[in-house]
């Protein structure tokens, strides 16, 4: 098996040149904030894009300021030139109807010393009418082929966005994986004891452990054989805060973290028992739950609190509490030091795993369905009483459930979680996501 990775494409340039406008076109979000007002763009944004069957994650980026002395600017520069170090693909915007600036030869120059796949976008051309006198100009930045785009309009985006992922090749590393490999990426704040986990699990210490957060700056993976079965190790960067970071060496990649969540099937969420948990902590479970990998909830360090009961309850209570929209993730106090609760982190991980590859049966699921239904009776929606037709399991990994159902839209929160929680109970997945998706029965015609 052939083990993927997900490539990293930054989008770049001056500020108010439309970079947020093109991100939330090409994936269909209004996550990036649009204004017109310079630097509006305070953090990277990410998002995964998937387009003629090609997955990347696209990330939105402050404007450059070279000359900037402003202290927010120079936060804005150092995340975006982080960005620009960890992609595998940079776009540069330019834009079109205030043309070439001093400041684009500069930028130019240092994105080519980078010496990575580098596209030139002109953004402000509305048709071809106007493509010849916006840029030409452009053309002094020294390129073989600009790109004329409108990110408010859409004109030429579908053909730049057509060769970009023709022509996107896969990051260096690949692996020849055994098919039963099951992938794990360890995920969780700086210093939470990552590696120290890795490590452990390896029985050997193959990553570099210190006490100072950001030793890791990128994935590194160990192919781990284990009672017959074969893991792969994702250790990963911390995911810190945004705009915590200052130092050089205290960079962190959430990119990577976020595209080894792409290549993992379960990924190990590690929490700090001496800090309790975090809203950073929350927010690095909901990227795993937004990509709707399986994970657990490991809290790392338990041995630092081992003789103190009351704030070893008030930990587990929080973390329950905080814990609650992943319900179905399993919970474990372990120490990577001292090696306390590592060996029951297999079983769960076996346990987990066949249920988020599991594939049932239609008659089964169906059964699961209209026992939910006759228990409570579906609302009105409009007047009109929702009504369930039947399902039909579509995919695994995790197991991905369509309805068919006369008003989807009128499907309204509270009853999707009660069907999810009855198909957990039905079915058996109280430690895998599921998915349910609501569609419409087409309706039969006559004469």
């Amino acid at each position: 098996m052939k083990e993927i990775q997900c490539p990293l494409v930054a989008l770049v340039g001056r500020t108010n040149v439309g970079k947020s406008s093109l991100f939330n076109r090409v994936t269909r979000t209004r996550k990036a904030i649009i204004d017109s007002t310079p630097g509006v763009t305070r953090d990277r944004h990410y998002e995964r894009v998937v387009w003629n069957d090609r997955m990347f994650i696209l990330i939105d980026t402050g404007g450059i300021q070279v000359d900037s002395l402003d202290s927010m600017g120079d936060s804005i520069q150092e995340q975006t030139w982080q960005a620009v170090k960890d992609a595998d693909v940079i776009l540069f915007m330019l834009d079109g109807i205030e043309g070439l600036a001093n400041e684009d030869y500069k930028v130019a120059d240092m994105l080519r010393k980078s010496d990575k796949p580098l596209y030139y976008l002109v953004n402000k051309v509305d048709g071809p009418d106007v493509e010849d006198v916006r840029l030409s100009q452009f053309y002094e930045l020294g390129m073989d082929r600009l790109w004329p785009v409108s990110a408010a309009h859409g004109y030429g985006v579908n053909d730049f966005m057509d060769d970009l992922v023709e022509n996107l090749a896969l990051p260096e590393k690949r692996w020849d994986l055994p098919d039963d490999t099951i992938n794990l990426a360890c995920i969780g704040r700086p210093n939470v004891g990552k590696s120290s986990l890795v490590n452990r699990l390896v029985g050997e210490k193959r990553m570099v452990v210190s006490d100072i957060p950001g030793t890791t700056r990128d994935a590194v993976d160990t192919l781990l054989e284990r009672d017959g079965k074969h893991f792969l190790l994702i250790d990963t960067a911390g995911i810190r805060r945004k705009g915590k970071v200052k130092a050089k060496l205290e960079k962190f990649s959430v990119m990577r973290a976020l595209s080894s969540m792409e290549r993992s099937d379960i990924t190990l969420i590690l929490l700090d028992a001496s800090e309790g948990i975090t809203e950073q902590d929350t927010k690095v479970i909901g990227y795993s739950l937004d990509r709707a990998r399986a994970c657990l909830v490991l809290i790392n360090k338990w041995d630092i609190i081992k003789r103190d009961k009351k704030r070893q309850k008030w930990i587990m209570d929080d973390v329950i509490m905080a814990t609650r929209f992943v319900g179905f993730a399993p919970t474990l106090n372990i120490s990577a030091l001292t090696g306390a609760g590592i060996n029951k982190i297999f079983p769960l991980i076996h346990k987990t795993y066949a249920q988020f590859c599991k594939k049932f049966p239609t008659n089964r699921i169906n059964r699961v369905l209209q026992k939910a239904v006759d228990d409570h009776t579906p609302p009105l929606y409009r007047g009109r009483r929702l009504k369930f037709y039947y399902t039909t399991q579509v995919s695994a990994k995790p197991p991905t459930f369509v309805m068919f159902v006369n008003y989807p839209d009128g499907v309204h929160f509270s009853y999707y979680r009660y069907l999810a929680n009855r198909f957990r109970v039905g079915l058996g997945l109280d430690s895998s996501p599921l998915r349910i998706v609501f569609k419409e029965r087409k309706r039969k015609k006559y004469g």
